[in-house]
């Protein structure tokens, strides 16, 4: 008879704990790879482009091949996160990739540049809701105390993406042709969207409440023409032109009208309530500076070891290692001490302390500035991203209810996006600013003869030897500005950071009280 009897709970859980981590794995390899899709994406094309323009054509519109994409996904993040927390996660996330997927491949198919940028823009559409729902789901599957050593893993994968994305796009391009840049994430998502069909199970929703389709309009209105302005300013058109006057006026209507409908609205695409808890506005103004922080730091740093160090444009990707190689060791480290301890407002603070003094430490580079030297410098600057990249998300979804998520985190994400948005358009305009002017105190009238503002190292090389040194000290300087800038906006950081309130997170034990570790929730996925 003892045979017939159930076993006590307590003697069955081991089996079940030995079975989920290695369902969650699976789930979390999949999520790895959707994330991948996103990040890569970008990186690969970039460096694909010239060859898409020669046989294409259409070099006058070739912003729009990356505005597209980025005005896409900023528009759809925040409607993607509702759509999750309205009908469920899983069948969000799918569509996502489905979507992302046949965008990948008109983009491959394109025959002309505009109907690259029409399919980059449903590329975007796609990728709008990757990120959010690879940030969502694991919000779903672990509890926060468990949350950052997982989340760690993400920020490798960003890294990983930013390093190998340059070189293994110049490899795809030179073996297989451009449009293998694009037909390369079909195989990739088809393994995503097998595995995470097959394992991941979540509790399906289903709402009554109808999408707030006014406020998704106003939003993407507001967003479009935001990042329209920081892309477009000291560009394509000057910052006080008419066009960058209209489109920052209907922004801000859009936006103001966003916020005063979101009051009203049954189910609002952004629910206001989230922002009364301290710790979710805090890190929304963390992540924002953060993203204003690494992609200025990505984009005027290759270009200063290109120009100034005489590097190899080839190997762009790999003179962010040390940036980037910090930020993901730090984030791991990070996530594993919050996991084990609990404690996360240490890290806040000390990336804003490294973010500070690594953009300080960047900002006093000049011609004579060694690699290594230099590099040490991005390894700091790299220290204290790592400590924000994942604590911002880990602390924005603790501090929100299991309902709000999906919202939680697109709106994480998009406050980082248009932190980078910004962030390239603000320094990049003082940057260029600060090249013409010195090229003009150094080279007078012969600087109208350089092509652009922006030159490799083999176009250096043409350069009569005066002009040449003028141009390097003229982008050290340039350099200095915007990292300069770079420093005084991560203050934010650290002030934002004093202000975080060390709430327990939830799944864990709290103040050594072991029987609330044994309620925290069990990863939902199918043990396989």
């Amino acid at each position: 008879m003892a045979d017939t009897q159930p076993a006590p709970a307590g003697q069955e859980k081991p089996a079940e704990q030995d079975k989920q981590p290695r369902s969650v794995r699976v789930v979390l390899l999949a999520l790895m790879i959707a994330m991948m899709l996103a990040m890569l994406d970008n990186m690969i094309v970039g460096t694909a482009m010239p060859t898409i323009v020669g046989e294409l054509g259409g070099l006058e519109h070739l912003s729009w091949v990356v505005t597209g994409y980025t005005l896409a996904t900023a528009a759809a993040t925040p409607i993607w996160g509702k759509l999750g927390d309205m009908y469920g996660r899983k069948g969000a996330f799918m569509t996502s990739i489905v979507i992302f997927l046949i965008g990948s491949a008109l983009s491959g198919m394109a025959q002309n540049m505009g109907e690259l940028i029409g399919f980059r823009a449903v590329q975007g559409l796609g990728a709008g809701g990757l990120m959010v729902g690879v940030m969502a789901i694991i919000g779903d599957l672990i509890p926060p105390r468990e949350r950052g050593k997982y989340q760690g893993m993400m920020a490798g994968v960003m890294a990983l993406a930013m390093i190998g994305g340059p070189l293994v796009g110049g490899t795809i391009t030179d073996n297989w042709g451009w449009r293998w840049s694009f037909y390369i994430n079909l195989p990739l998502g088809a393994v995503a969207l097998i595995a995470i069909s097959a394992v991941l199970h979540l509790p399906k929703k289903r709402t009554e409440t109808r999408i707030d389709y006014l406020g998704a309009l106003l939003l993407t209105v507001g967003i479009v023409a935001i990042v329209l302005v920081t892309t477009w300013g000291g560009t394509e058109y000057a910052w006080t032109s008419a066009r960058i006057m209209e489109l920052t006026a209907i922004g801000v209507v859009s936006l103001v009208a966003f916020v005063f409908w979101q009051t009203r609205a049954a189910a609002p695409v952004l629910p206001l309530h989230i922002f009364r808890s301290r710790n979710f506005t805090l890190m929304s103004i963390i992540g924002f500076i953060t993203g204003f922080v690494m992609f200025g730091a990505t984009l005027f740093l290759p270009l200063y070891q290109q120009s100034v160090q005489g590097a190899s444009a080839t190997n762009s990707g790999l003179l962010l290692l040390p940036m980037l190689g910090a930020m993901m060791v730090t984030s791991m480290v990070a996530g594993r001490i919050t996991t084990n301890s609990g404690r996360y407002k240490v890290f806040p603070i000390a990336g804003g302390v490294l973010m500070i003094a690594g953009l300080y430490l960047l900002s006093m580079m000049d011609t004579g500035t060694s690699r290594f030297t230099s590099g040490v410098y991005m390894a700091v600057l790299g220290l204290g991203m790592g400590c924000l990249m994942q604590i911002t998300m880990l602390v924005a979804q603790n501090s929100v209810e299991m309902r709000d998520m999906g919202v939680a985190s697109s709106s994480t994400t998009l406050f980082r996006t248009l932190g980078s948005s910004f962030g390239v358009a603000i320094m990049g305009a003082l940057f260029n600013n600060r090249v013409q002017d010195v090229m003009a105190e150094r080279a007078g009238a012969a600087a109208g003869s350089l092509p652009s503002a922006q030159l490799d190292a083999a176009s250096l090389a043409k350069l009569p030897a005066a002009m040449r040194e003028a141009y390097q000290y003229a982008v050290s300087e340039g350099t200095h500005t915007a990292f300069l800038l770079g420093a005084a906006v991560a203050v934010l950081v650290l002030l934002a950071s004093l202000f975080v309130k060390e709430v327990p997170l939830k799944g864990g034990p709290q103040k050594g009280d072991a029987k609330d570790a044994a309620q925290a929730p069990a990863p939902l996925v199918e043990a396989v």
